[in-house]
């Protein structure tokens, strides 16, 4: 009989993992995973976890299987913590959710699974993992609810990660998840889907990254619609990759910020100011003079961009057989954050990375973030974008 961990967090989808999996003959193990302690900055609570690891206790006794709780939080400060707040200090806008699916989930909670000499790691993700047949290559599908897919979390995970991990849940809907749940009488069936960053929850950001980055004044300058952007007919795939750089003279002063590596591309919140026919939209921040540029509507064209470009470090191929040689490129679809409708784009191999290419110009392009390609359901590879 194969051996599973379970990653238990006290929600629905992780709980009809663990019973599916017991239903198809797998010795199940629950473990709960603890990488967050700090309150600081959270919205809700002061002791979620608390909660999760009551709702995942009292999973494991009706599905009758052993449960056990591990602290991984030193090692989640260091390589997802840690990394978010250099990347903010820089002005970029790092995804802790893909970084604690690579670094915790299913690297440092791997190796707690094989003290347990466990065959498999299990999670509640909706997506799906098929083996080809002969190969030895795993691929690494879309969820069916087209609405809850999370491949794009998973866009870092390498083959022998795949290899070792079952996704059980991948093949139903949300709603048949919680029909599941409810007859089988689990205590997590109508609760809420966590928020959040990823094991720490739903925080206020600004007050979350006050813990190392202080508060600093800064001013916030409005750039005209008509300000001549790039032109797209004329320039080559660098420029057009590259965000566009202000200068105070681009633009008239509209109010002061506390700091602007609190501030992402697109967002409209935190602004506080008013006055004006349409809300301003973060275009650029420049962390090293600390200014906000920003633009009157979500349509303004100082949040579109044609491409973007991925360092060649920053390249990751969950399929390493179909990587781009230089010269080399293919037509994807490809996403620049979760939830994103799928975008058709080319990917162009050059000397120092790969360009994507977008069939229409994209909002909110944003340093630091992960894009994903695909080729139809399967996430082919991800980058880092520059």
């Amino acid at each position: 009989m194969k051996r599973v961990v379970v990653g238990l967090s006290g929600g629905v989808d992780s709980s009809v993992a663990a019973y599916l999996l017991k239903e198809q003959g797998y010795e199940v193990i629950g473990i709960y995973m603890q990488n967050w302690h700090d309150t600081t900055g959270l919205l809700y609570g002061d002791c979620a976890w608390t909660d999760d690891v009551n709702f995942a206790t009292l999973v494991a006794k009706r599905l009758e299987i052993p449960f056990y709780k591990v602290d991984l939080s030193l090692e989640y400060k260091k390589r997802v913590v840690d990394y978010m707040f250099a990347e903010y200090e820089k002005g970029r806008t790092p995804n802790p959710d893909v970084l604690c699916n690579r670094e915790v989930k299913f690297d440092l909670f791997v190796e707690v699974a094989q003290k347990y000499a466990a065959d498999y790691v299990a999670t509640g993700h909706y997506a799906r993992i098929e083996a080809c047949e002969g190969s030895g290559i795993f691929r690494l599908l879309a969820g069916v609810d087209r609405n809850k897919d999370q491949s794009y979390f998973l866009c870092q995970l390498n083959q022998k990660q795949l290899s070792g991990a079952l996704f059980p849940i991948g093949h139903l809907q949300k709603y048949e998840v919680r029909e599941i749940a409810t007859k089988l009488g689990l205590a997590t069936a109508q609760r809420k889907d966590s928020q959040g960053i990823c094991f720490v929850g739903q925080v206020d950001l600004p007050s979350f990254l006050m813990q190392q980055l202080k508060p600093r004044e800064g001013e916030i300058i409005e750039i005209p619609l008509d300000f001549p952007p790039y032109s797209i007919a004329s320039n080559g795939l660098d420029e057009l990759s590259k965000a566009i750089v202000y200068k105070k003279s681009d633009g008239k002063l509209v109010g002061k910020h506390r700091g602007a590596h609190y501030f992402t591309i697109g967002q409209r919140k935190g602004l506080n100011v008013g006055g004006k026919a349409e809300p301003l939209f973060v275009i650029a921040t420049d962390v090293n003079e600390n200014i906000i540029y920003t633009g009157q509507g979500q349509n303004h064209p100082g949040l579109f961009r044609k491409a973007l470009f991925i360092e060649k470090k920053d390249e990751h191929w969950v399929r390493p057989d179909l990587k781009l040689r230089p010269e080399q490129s293919m037509m994807v679809l490809c996403r620049i954050r979760y939830r994103q409708p799928l975008q058709k784009a080319q990917i162009l191999s050059g000397e120092n990375g790969l360009y994507i290419l977008f069939d229409e110009p994209q909002r909110g392009i944003t340093s630091g973030q992960f894009a994903a390609w695909y080729i139809d359901d399967e996430l082919i590879g991800s980058g880092v974008i520059q």
